[in-house]
């Protein structure tokens, strides 16, 4: 519930902010953002007979009639494409045409959940790896991990269509010891292992650098034993983990990373635990609040941009879903206590393996608007993305779960579509206590009613 002398996110950005020129982004015109849904790779309202002119005008007012439910990456200082502006998209035709793209079939096609491997005795020490080590960890000491059985229902609308299931073996992490561990000291805690029935893979540790947990995990390590544990009618698989991770030395953490050949992930828990948040996440401003022009001003503000004169798109009404999905998030409550702290972690966490998990299905970083599949450069930039997909990466699911799986030409889309937002929906009734839930299924409601209309 908004508090006095809370933001009021009285207007929204629907479209990049100023630091997007700034750092040399030129986001894909309207024309080629509506090219990209397309299998023919071009403009849809470019059809014979229409003049250049009447195309561009109604290209435009599609493109600003799509701006209030889909609007574009905010981009802002420090942000993943701040460092990469010229990531190249990718179009629905790229995605349709891509050789090494693993398609699903009738034979696989089921999405496998590992949940959190337990640890035996002999490596117990562990269990001290995944307490954060700040200060405000006490007051937060009764927070739980974010519950393996909603991460799999959450997969299972996302990804509509497709069974869920949890993998039959349980995983658990063991000792490790070789030739060469038996010159070191019995507490280096260099390696471990992660066994899987009859199957040890080495994991290798080392010492946090940040220091915010007491060791991480290699995370190339956990996805190459995630490889020899796909089921013959896998269609990829995700590990949970809730012990921090890296990817190489140069890292200091990661919270997430596909193998998407190869079609497995794996993502950890560890970073989105509610107190790390302190230093870089703004609370007020989480998605879908994260859209709020005074919000973004103030950032680019500190960077020395002036802030743009904000224009109101006539579709930009309280109807809309992104303000339908700011309403309902500004009236939860405070994440202020315990219960209330589980459902902000878990939600991070689940909109995380639904981006890793659109890797395996081929599905690159997203550049053409504010989306689930966007690439990401830290946790404060993580809270402020959409959980939803946008027009390009949604008409590739629909293709992969719709046709594909099973092997028709023909099918019809839209229908899936509908389908899948009302299972979303219903999701997220049950978690309207937590803000990104609360404000994923407003937003799936209003677009649902203009689909309908």
């Amino acid at each position: 519930m908004a508090t006095e002398g809370a933001c009021r996110h009285d207007n929204l950005i629907l479209d990049c902010s100023p630091w997007a020129e700034e750092a040399g982004f030129n986001r894909p015109v309207a024309a080629k953002r509506l090219a990209a849904t397309t299998s023919s790779g071009r403009n849809p309202y470019a059809t014979k007979g229409r003049s250049a002119t009447a195309t561009k005008k109604i290209t435009q007012e599609v493109a600003e009639e799509l701006a209030p439910s889909f609007p574009g990456p905010l981009l802002l200082p420090f942000d993943d494409l701040n460092w990469d502006p010229d990531y190249p998209p990718q179009p629905f035709r790229s995605w349709l045409q891509e050789p090494e793209r693993n398609k699903v079939t009738p034979k696989r096609q089921t999405l496998y959940v590992a949940a959190p491997p337990t640890v035996t005795s002999n490596v117990s020490f562990m269990n001290g790896w995944k307490q954060p080590m700040v200060a405000t960890t006490n007051k937060l000491r009764g927070s739980e991990s974010p519950p393996t059985d909603e991460c799999l229902k959450f997969l299972s609308v996302f990804y509509h269509g497709l069974p869920v299931k949890f993998l039959p073996q349980q995983l658990s992490f063991m000792s490790w010891t070789e030739a060469s561990q038996r010159t070191k000291t019995s507490n280096s805690h260099s390696y471990v292992g992660l066994a899987y029935g009859e199957l040890c893979t080495r994991i290798r540790t080392r010492e946090t650098p940040d220091k915010k947990f007491r060791r991480q995990l290699n995370l190339s390590d956990i996805l190459d034993a995630a490889i020899s544990l796909l089921p013959d009618d896998a269609y990829s698989i995700v590990l949970l983990m809730d012990f921090d991770m890296y990817e190489d030395d140069e890292d200091d953490f990661c919270c997430g990373r596909a193998y998407g050949g190869s079609r497995v992930c794996a993502v950890s828990s560890a970073r989105y635990h509610p107190a790390l948040d302190e230093a870089n996440v703004d609370h007020e401003h989480m998605w879908p609040t994260s859209h709020c022009k005074i919000f973004t001003d103030r950032l680019c503000a500190v960077e020395g941009l002036q802030p743009r004169e904000h224009t109101k798109s006539e579709y930009e009404t309280s109807d809309s879903p992104l303000w339908q999905a700011v309403k309902a998030a500004s009236h939860v409550p405070a994440a202020s206590n315990i219960q209330l702290q589980s459902g902000l972690w878990f939600s991070r966490v689940a909109r995380t393996l639904v981006h890793e998990l659109g890797h395996c299905f081929g599905l690159d970083h997203c550049i053409f608007y504010a989306c689930n599949m966007q690439g990401t450069a830290g946790m404060a930039e993580d809270v402020r993305q959409p959980p939803y997909l946008c027009p390009v990466c949604l008409e590739k699911l629909a293709h992969a779960i719709a046709y594909e799986s099973q092997l028709q030409d023909r099918v019809d889309k839209g229908g899936y579509i509908k389908e899948r937002y009302i299972a979303i929906a219903n999701f997220c009734e049950a978690w309207k206590h937590v803000e990104l839930f609360a404000g994923y299924g407003a937003w799936v409601r209003a677009r649902l009613r203009q689909l309908e209309s």
